[in-house]
């Protein structure tokens, strides 16, 4: 999916202008599967502290070359239907970004009342075009609802899902962070510092004592001056297994199978098991996971509890998952 991420994006920006940024270990992979990329280009953290960080570090690099440039941080794990309809977004949203104070993000109009997705709250009546697409004020970021919550958003009109795509210049950024985040500002700082200095024992330091916020705590969603656009071009984040179901080819009961199968009687349901034989018989809407060592059974509606099953896991110092 990353080389996927990378190709989708050079029609419209040039591989000198591609970072990425990871762990040591991802990286050395990342050479590999992005021969293309200069070496210069691939970013390492020096410990996984969640995307403020590893945002802010990326950043503070862009910023040290030229402090008003554009920067889109995108996840490599997304899956986009219509790439064109992406790029001329994307484009839109750089240009949102590079003419006001402002941060740009990408919402997904909901196709139906999810509960595993954070959503975004916005003004409808004040929209700004701007490169030919309509911008909103962000009103708020709403953290992942129960049901009835997430019907009542649906019914509304004016939210999205958060697509955790963001657009922003370099000096704008650092703006934000002074006023809405201001105890990582002295973080963003000491990168600054130690990025010119070529200093990676600073580096290392600050990432032992920054705190470990994804950018949406940390800044997001304090932040004022936030725009959304529509990112109807066709997109998923293949976080769950039920986002599978979308992408998968369906049989004609409505089934997606990774293995051989053998079918009686049952709809709706998405199964991966290679290499073995999996037998449905009279059940509707089920994930079945055959993951070597361990089988996961549990309704499509409910594959978001499967994070609830990894931390008991964890606590238990099972090696499962």
């Amino acid at each position: 999916m990353i080389e996927e991420t990378v190709a989708r994006l050079l029609p419209l920006i040039p591989p000198r202008d591609i970072f990425t940024i990871s762990d040591g270990d991802q990286t050395a992979a990342l050479r590999n599967l992005l021969p293309d990329l200069p070496g210069r280009n691939l970013l390492v953290e020096p410990l996984a502290r969640n995307t403020a960080p590893s945002l802010m570090l990326a950043t503070a690099h862009a910023y040290l070359q030229d402090p008003e440039t554009v920067i889109a941080a995108l996840a490599a794990d997304h899956l986009i239907r219509d790439p064109g309809r992406f790029l001329g977004k994307l484009e839109a949203g750089a240009k949102a970004a590079y003419s006001g104070n402002r941060i740009v993000t990408f919402g997904i109009p909901p196709a139906f009342p999810s509960t595993g997705y954070g959503y975004i709250h916005f003004s409808g009546e004040k929209g700004k075009r701007i490169g030919g697409e309509p911008f909103f004020p962000v009103l708020e970021f709403k953290e992942k609802p129960g049901l009835a919550e997430a019907e009542r958003f649906l019914a509304d009109g004016n939210y999205y899902w958060n697509s955790g795509m963001f657009l922003w210049r370099a000096d704008v950024f650092a703006r934000k962070l002074r006023r809405y985040a201001p105890k990582f500002f002295p973080f963003w700082e000491r990168m600054l510092d130690s990025l010119e200095k070529k200093n990676r024992k600073g580096l290392r330091s600050i990432f032992d004592e920054i705190p470990a916020l994804s950018i949406d705590y940390a800044l997001m969603e304090k932040a004022k001056g936030i725009v959304v656009c529509a990112g109807d071009f066709g997109w998923s984040d293949v976080g769950a297994w039920s986002s599978l179901y979308d992408v998968w080819p369906l049989d004609e009961a409505g089934n997606a199978v990774k293995g051989e199968k053998i079918v009686l009687d049952s709809q709706g349901c998405l199964v991966y098991a290679p290499g073995k034989l999996t037998a449905l018989v009279g059940v509707k809407d089920l994930i079945v996971v055959d993951a070597g060592d361990a089988l996961l059974i549990c309704r499509k509606d409910l594959d978001q509890k499967v994070k609830n099953i990894v931390e008991i896991l964890k606590k238990e110092n099972k090696k499962y998952l």
